[in-house]
């Protein structure tokens, strides 16, 4: 097995605070890196690609001795949050003198987005988990943001020389990742044997539920139900339904939407004939939101007529922004994340979020 030395302990609370950023609103923080930043490695760390990673960020003495790395996406909607998280991270490592025990801990900030998508793709995940499985360095990866990213890289890592490498979440929330489900789930991303990813976010089922039972508390008995067709959008559509269904409410629809339509009036017209109460959209705000959002208030009525359940793959300010693919038509919506508002944190996120802002 590669050393883990005290890395897991600091990639946990890194990983866990990371996501506490996600909530703490936008900033213009300047960046965490000092300068010994180098692109080509330090002591005795080679760096990751320049493809996909910036440079090697450490502020600590002498050189690093090891690298962690982070794995979100860096382009589209869902870069409000991530640019958070990886501030976060380096944020983290200053407060533990970039060291884990006795080592020197380096880090590097990488990209598994295309400006082509405007999201995660599924071969900048699949290049970027060959380049962290074959650094002998590298001790872990913060990552993914998207879940399906997460199904190509868990296998990739969990066969890298050495014993494995650990992926840590900060946001994954599809159930099959971790939990038993029909067919070869989640075995097929684990084909040592062994389990090398974990994530600090709850799973879909749990998301599922708990917006099923928010709905059913705001008069909702009808609801119909979209899904992007992906990992993440689907498995929360599924498990949204489920809950749905068990709670009562009737759930008129369950319908599979292609993200690169032009507009979506014609589905939100199919939707009207179901005469629902409300829509919930199983996707992500890299996923046309913007136009998606609009034609359901152009076809169906404001979010306060027929209401709109978004879960936390929309669950950003960018949602409001045209000039990042939301749309002010999202007022009104109600949205899910894990997690209490910034006002109830106490103890420790409250010392790390008010140090962070800072």
């Amino acid at each position: 097995m590669r050393k883990r030395v005290s890395i897991g302990l600091l990639l946990a609370a890194v990983g866990a605070l990371a996501l506490v950023a996600a909530g703490c609103g936008g900033g213009g923080n300047k960046s965490s890196s000092g300068d010994n930043n180098n692109s080509s490695g330090g002591g005795n760390v080679t760096a990751l690609p320049a493809s996909s990673c910036g440079p090697i960020q450490y502020k600590g003495s002498g050189d690093p001795d090891y690298l962690i790395a982070s794995d979100l996406p860096k382009q589209g909607g869902s870069r409000t949050q991530t640019v958070q998280m990886a501030k976060a991270i380096a944020y983290v490592l200053d407060q533990q003198n970039w060291k884990a025990g006795d080592f020197n801990i380096g880090y590097q900030d990488c990209d598994d987005s295309t400006a082509q998508l405007g999201k995660w793709d599924p071969d900048k995940c699949s290049a970027n988990a060959h380049s962290y499985a074959s650094n002998s360095k590298l001790l872990g990866v913060i990552g993914t943001f998207n879940s399906g990213c997460a199904a190509i890289e868990i296998p990739v890592l969990n066969q890298a020389p050495g014993g494995g490498l650990l992926l840590l979440s900060p946001a994954n929330t599809y159930g099959c990742l971790t939990e038993p489900c029909a067919g070869d789930e989640p075995e097929k991303y684990y084909p040592s044997g062994k389990r090398n990813y974990a994530r600090v976010a709850p799973s879909d089922p749990n998301q599922g539920a708990v917006d099923a039972a928010f709905l059913k508390s705001k008069g909702v008995k009808r609801v119909s139900v979209l899904n992007d067709k992906e990992a993440y959008g689907l498995g929360v559509a599924k498990n949204f339904a489920g809950a749905a269904k068990a709670a009562g409410m009737t759930v008129t629809g369950f319908t599979a939407y292609d993200p690169k339509q032009a507009n979506f009036q014609a589905l939100f017209t199919r939707i009207k004939g179901q005469n629902p109460d409300a829509v919930f959209i199983g996707g992500l705000i890299d996923e046309n939101s913007g136009q998606l959002i609009n034609d359901k208030v152009k076809v169906l009525g404001d979010n306060t007529k027929v209401k709109l359940m978004l879960p936390d793959g929309f669950t950003t300010d960018a949602i409001f922004d045209r000039a990042e693919g939301g749309t002010p038509s999202a007022s009104g919506s109600y949205f899910s994340v894990a997690g209490v508002g910034i006002d109830q944190y106490k103890g420790a996120a409250l010392k790390f979020i008010d140090g962070f802002k800072a």
